[in-house]
């Protein structure tokens, strides 16, 4: 009995080496722990990327709000945005020294800016203003017909205003404009309000945004270097006129100078003829013999 049991067991440790020997080795998971490693680097980098847009994102949040409360609030800070805004555009495409800002005009008014043109047409007004407040009631209130009737009544005031105080007949050019610095309020008065547009357009009073201003200043740009040329072409044909008239003047001399020339070598001639003809009679007269001894 006692020899089957060590039998039996002998087979079971036999058993067990057999079994440990067919066993896979174990891996090396030194390459899986550095990618590991790579990968918690890698995502570190990005949440701190992320951490930091959160931020900007914060501060282009706050910016917005900002800008809003300039657009919407503060009607001094909005006017300033939109005479900036103004400024610049004029600034980027006109010469130094053809426009002005904050110009009191002789009727003692002072528009926002003031484009100088050789009259005609004459020097054209910007106004930079506009009723926002109006515009906002609107937007809030859209199935309100009232802030509608208001703020389409407070465009026409503002432009009557335009027209009234910086077009003056003899002294400006026969219309003005009134700059929107918001496009989105520009596109916006043109499609639900165009009977308003067209009643500016009446008035002359052109309405522009921050593009269609600058495509009118360069095409007033070009307008002036076209007057320029045409003053100096001008100039030049003057100054070309007065230069034939002394040419005019030079060949005349030259001809009078060409005729006494001329009669000065006419005249040389007959004095050599004469001296020809004395000069014979003289010999004659030297040899001739008077007796003397």
């Amino acid at each position: 009995m006692t020899t089957y049991i060590l039998i039996l067991l002998v087979l079971i440790v036999i058993l067990q080496i057999a079994m440990m020997m067919r066993r896979p080795p174990v891996p090396d998971l030194t390459p899986l722990n550095e990618s590991n490693t790579r990968l918690r680097e890698v995502l570190a980098d990005r949440l701190g990327k992320l951490s930091q847009n959160a931020v900007e994102l914060k501060n282009i949040s706050a910016d917005i709000a900002n800008f809003k409360n300039i657009l919407m609030g503060n009607k001094q800070a909005r006017g300033t945005f939109g005479e900036r805004q103004l400024e610049d555009i004029v600034a980027d495409v006109m010469p130094p020294d053809s426009y002005a800002f904050q110009y009191v005009m002789p009727t003692g008014v002072r528009p926002d800016c003031v484009i100088r043109l050789p009259y005609p047409p004459g020097d054209m007004v910007i106004d930079s203003k506009f009723p926002l407040e109006s515009y906002t009631r609107m937007t809030e209130n859209p199935d309100d017909g009232m802030a509608r009737k208001q703020f389409e009544l407070d465009v026409r005031k503002h432009i009557d205003a335009i027209a009234e105080k910086y077009i003056i007949p003899g002294t400006t050019a026969e219309s003005a404009m009134m700059f929107i610095a918001s496009e989105s309020i520009f596109e916006m008065l043109h499609r639900d309000f165009g009977a308003t547009v067209d009643y500016a357009a009446r008035r002359r009073v052109f309405i522009v945004s921050p593009s269609t201003l600058w495509a009118t200043l360069n095409t007033v740009r070009a307008v002036l270097s076209d007057i320029k040329i045409k003053r100096v072409a001008g100039q030049i044909k003057k100054e070309l006129d007065l230069l034939l008239t002394d040419l005019s003047r030079l060949s005349d001399r030259a001809d009078n100078l060409g005729r006494h020339f001329a009669q000065t070598t006419a005249d040389i001639e007959q004095l050599q003829t004469s001296v020809r003809k004395i000069t014979p009679r003289a010999e004659k007269l030297r040899d001739m013999d008077f007796g003397e001894n």
